[in-house]
C-alpha cells in the first residue's frame, strides 16, 4: 500500500507558523527535533485524527524559497483540510480570526470555505457530501 505521508510547506519562521496552525487552526504537533547539521528543525503537524497525511513545516533557506511562501500553487487553492462538522470548525475559526476569501457555499461534492493561511496560502475548508 502507497500513500502521501507529508507535504512539505515553506514557512518564514518555525515558531510563527507553529502558532498558527497549532495555536490557532487545532493542528496537534507530531515532531520538532532540531538538525544541528543543517540548522534547521524538521516539524510536523497534523490535524487531529489524521493518522496518514501530514504537514512538514520548511523553513525557507534560499530567496528562491522565501518568494514562494504563501503562494507555491500561484494563486490557486494548495491545501483540502477535510471536516467532519464544517459548521463547528468554521465558527471556531472565524472567531480566532482566520480570514475567509470564499464563505460557505454548498455544492455537489459536500460544504466548502476558503480560507487563508497566516502566509497567503489558499485553503479549502470541506465536509465532504455523504454517500
Amino acid at each position: 500500500m502507497s500513500f502521501l505521508a507529508l507535504t512539505a510547506l515553506v514557512v518564514r519562521d518555525y515558531d510563527e507558523a507553529l502558532a498558527f496552525y497549532v495555536g490557532t487552526l487545532g493542528f496537534e504537533l507530531v515532531e520538532d527535533t532540531y538538525i544541528p547539521e543543517q540548522d534547521k528543525r524538521w516539524v510536523v503537524v497534523s490535524p487531529p485524527g489524521a493518522t496518514e497525511s501530514r504537514l512538514l513545516l520548511s523553513r525557507a533557506a534560499t530567496p528562491e524559497q522565501e518568494s514562494r511562501i504563501g503562494n507555491q500553487t500561484g494563486g490557486r487553492v494548495f491545501l483540502f483540510l477535510y471536516t467532519d462538522d464544517f459548521d463547528r470548525d468554521y465558527a471556531r475559526y472565524k472567531s480566532k480570526g482566520v480570514q475567509f476569501v470564499r464563505e460557505p457555499k454548498q455544492e455537489r461534492y459536500g460544504k466548502v470555505a476558503v480560507f487563508k493561511d497566516l502566509y497567503g496560502n489558499l485553503w479549502d475548508l470541506l465536509q465532504p457530501k455523504a454517500d
